[in-house]
């Protein structure tokens, strides 16, 4: 079992709050993150991954350690997101905004500047992709998920995932190219 499945056990059987607040505090900046990426508004990703949390901490469904404890809680995240696009679509409301949640680093600032400046052409070139191609490759990239992990949480086969990541990288490096970035190797 790992942390966040130790954690959240821990919250269930023996209502350790403090569990939950470990899971929270581990998972929160990734999740949001990755819902961003999904809904296309970091205000939303904030709201459903409070959600996510509230749903494991109100709800408390049932973790059977089939998969790790993050691909589980990444799946309910994901859940949360395409019910908040579905939402959002019956209204009619559009409203995207670019990935600008960069960290900071502790280096030479012109050095800072540039990669800065190379992530948010990234982010935005990420963000020409369809909805599809950005999870995978969020998934695979910037949350570390192997194939089979990031299969379950996109609900597909881990030949799908193949597949779908190597058509997600041509794409990226396609419009990249375009955007006349330089990049060592995608």
């Amino acid at each position: 079992m790992d942390k966040g499945a130790i954690a959240y056990k821990r919250f269930v059987e023996e209502q350790d709050e403090n569990g939950l607040v470990e899971i929270i505090c581990e998972h929160r900046d990734g999740l949001t993150l990755y819902l961003a990426g999904i809904a296309g508004d970091l205000h939303a990703a904030e709201e459903l991954a409070e959600d996510t949390f509230v749903i494991l901490g109100v709800k408390k469904p049932s973790y059977k350690p089939t998969a790790s404890f993050k691909t589980w809680l990444y799946t309910i995240g994901r859940n949360r997101a395409i019910d908040y696009l579905r939402d959002r679509s019956k209204r009619r409301e559009v409203s995207m905004e670019v990935l600008t949640a960069l960290r900071e680093e502790e280096e030479d600032l012109a050095a800072v500047y540039l990669r800065e400046e190379q992530k948010r052409r990234l982010h935005g070139a990420l963000h020409t992709l369809k909805a599809e191609y950005r999870q995978v490759l969020w998934l695979t990239y910037f949350e570390g998920f192997g194939n089979k992990e990031t299969a379950q949480i996109m609900k597909k086969s881990t030949h799908g995932v193949e597949v779908l990541l190597s058509r997600a990288r041509k794409a990226l490096r396609k419009q990249l190219e375009q955007e006349g970035f330089v990049y060592e190797e995608l």
